[in-house]
């Protein structure tokens, strides 16, 4: 009964020894800087600069023709925006710089739209 006893005891303290640590709470998360490859990225012709920014605004005109895989994006921003849209399961189109009421067409064969976003 003894040895039971003492079992239970090293096994309790064991398990507190390891649990312990994760009861404690973390410091702050950090996360990795985003990788950006090389479609990110502007080609000649379009925008230099930076990767993907975020969803873009209310003010940037999206109609979405799904069955024939096509989107018109047009600028009523105000200001000259760069945009690209993301195709999920497919290739994504560049980064192009729209003028105030300009729109663009984009056709994508392979994928599903997925939305329109700054870079």
């Amino acid at each position: 009964m003894r040895n039971t006893l003492r079992k239970r005891l090293v096994l309790a303290v064991a398990a507190a020894a390891l649990g312990g640590g994760l009861a404690l709470p973390a410091g702050p998360a950090v996360a990795a800087p985003a990788q950006v490859g090389p479609d990110d990225r502007a080609t000649a012709g379009t925008t230099e600069g930076a990767g993907i920014l975020g969803t873009a605004p209310g003010c940037v005109r999206r109609d979405v023709i799904k069955h024939e895989k096509k989107v018109t994006v047009g600028n009523d921003c105000g200001k000259a925006m760069h945009l690209k849209v993301v195709i999920d399961w497919g290739p994504d189109s560049r980064c192009l710089t729209y003028q105030h009421g300009q729109a663009w067409t984009w056709h994508w064969g392979r994928g599903s739209y997925g939305k329109v976003v700054t870079c």
